[in-house]
């Protein structure tokens, strides 16, 4: 068995090769893969991709793990969770904060990550139930954040609103 370091999530050791920007086991990006292939294929116009790859992003914090990535996995969960957004609302909002051109701070990852991770969405039944397991993941994936919830929706106010104002 092999624990991915991002997650925890103990998996059977394939000896697949973690990738060298992200924070988890080649075995858990495996799983991801998987996952993305489900997502992507659904071409919902709700765009729940964007809603697992916000989801893992802030899940696989720390170690290599890029400091936007984190950021902006974040910012998508805030902007889904607790303002309604679509994932394609979501995904035309990082474009527009990408633009911002921040320093993004490095943001430690919880001390226990959430209970739920990729292998629960794959685990799921049909569609319905793999995409309400997403929404169940992300919310679990946000809590463990509880405390850097001011930072994220005082980031995302202020780069979503300068962004607004560049655009007027």
């Amino acid at each position: 068995m092999i624990e991915c370091p991002g997650c925890r999530l103990p998996l059977p050791d394939r000896h697949l090769f973690p990738s060298p920007g992200v924070n988890a086991s080649g075995e858990c990006l495996q799983a991801y893969s998987d996952l993305q292939c489900y997502t992507v294929a659904k071409q919902d116009p709700e765009f729940s991709h964007q809603h697992a790859v916000d989801a893992y992003a802030a899940q696989h914090a720390g170690g290599p793990t890029k400091n936007i990535t984190v950021a902006f996995g974040l910012i998508g969960l805030h902007l889904a969770l607790e303002k309604g957004y679509t994932g394609r609302q979501v995904q035309l909002a990082h474009m527009r904060i990408a633009r911002a051109r921040k320093d993004w701070p490095r943001l430690e990852p919880p001390r226990q990550p959430a209970d739920l991770t990729v292998m629960d969405v794959l685990g799921a039944g049909a569609d319905a139930e793999k995409d309400a397991m997403i929404r169940r993941w992300m919310a679990a994936v946000w809590e463990t954040w509880a405390d850097r919830h001011a930072w994220v929706r005082e980031t995302a106010r202020e780069l979503l609103w300068s962004s607004a104002r560049r655009r007027s």
